[in-house]
């Protein structure tokens, strides 16, 4: 009875506007707009055929047929329901590699954007926090990465440190770190000067206290925008290193490096590619209407 009384009165005060903390209010912004919840959905779906690919898959990925080679969709003359999006060159199902595929591409994201984002924040923070010759110093170095064009700057990375996924995924992390480092520096030279800042310097916390404990979680909402808009970016960095073969390197099943030679074999990972980059992309935006202050009602 007493958990069902606590449970009771936790629902009414998330229903009571006063009592409920603005992060609920956020997520139920969130899901009143249609665009972020359309991305919220697809990115979802993803996520579930990423997490559920053993289970869901028909065939083993990497598994080869000899007699099977290039074996168009089940629609098509010549099709089998075996194989409902057809073969590759080499008799491996393109269904089987499409989900596989999701656990690459969004794995690739996760690690590629927490690096930015971890490096990017770091960097970003200590620009803005102390100024100086420290924020020329960082800052020009950021500027000298977005003078490449960041493709050719990851397809440089990627070749000095040889082709491969890691590899790939570092590169693309690298040349993402600009992005948040500007905008994490912005963020914190906006909240230095407020009153709560002031006042945790004046108690004598410690710079580092100051940092991470006080300015960083007001800077959430672009950062968390900049990370979703980010895995977007990085799954079309993928798809052109894996063009060039710099990518992740056979028999892995990666959307961006399934794009081959028949119609059906390039169709299907291009609509992936597509609709996860469209997932993501939805997504901040929607993220980017909830957690923008000047937005709220």
């Amino acid at each position: 009875m007493e958990r069902l009384s606590s449970a009771s009165s936790f629902w009414a005060r998330m229903r009571n506007p006063e009592d409920r903390h603005p992060f609920f209010d956020q997520i139920e912004k969130l899901f009143k707009n249609k665009t972020g919840l359309a991305g919220l959905i697809i990115i979802t779906l993803f996520s579930a055929a990423a997490v559920f690919a053993p289970v869901i898959s028909p065939h083993d990925p990497i598994e080869n047929a000899l007699y099977g080679q290039l074996k168009p969709p089940v629609w098509e003359e010549g099709g089998a329901a075996k194989n409902l999006l057809g073969t590759d060159d080499l008799g491996r199902d393109i269904l089987s590699r499409l989900i596989y595929g999701a656990r690459v591409s969004l794995t690739l994201g996760v690690v590629s954007v927490g690096l930015a984002l971890t490096l990017g924040t770091l960097l970003g923070a200590l620009a803005g926090y102390y100024r100086g010759w420290l924020d020329n110093l960082i800052m020009r170095f950021m500027d000298i990465i977005l003078a490449f064009p960041h493709i050719l700057l990851a397809i440089v990375i990627v070749a000095y440190l040889g082709p491969g996924l890691r590899n790939a995924m570092m590169a693309i992390g690298i040349i993402n770190i600009p992005r948040f480092a500007r905008i994490v520096r912005a963020s914190v030279m906006d909240e230095f000067g407020k009153d709560y800042v002031t006042a945790a310097r004046a108690v004598g916390a410690r710079d580092g206290r100051v940092i991470f404990n006080a300015i960083l979680p007001n800077c959430l909402a672009p950062m968390i925008v900049q990370a979703s808009l980010g895995f977007g970016a990085a799954i079309l960095d993928a798809a052109g290193l894996s063009f060039l073969g710099l990518g992740a390197q056979p028999p892995i099943p990666e959307w961006e490096a399934m794009i081959l030679r028949a119609w059906w074999v390039m169709t299907f990972p291009g609509i992936a590619i597509l609709l996860g980059v469209l997932g993501f992309n939805l997504l901040g935006d929607g993220l980017r209407d909830a957690l923008d202050p000047r937005l709220r009602d």
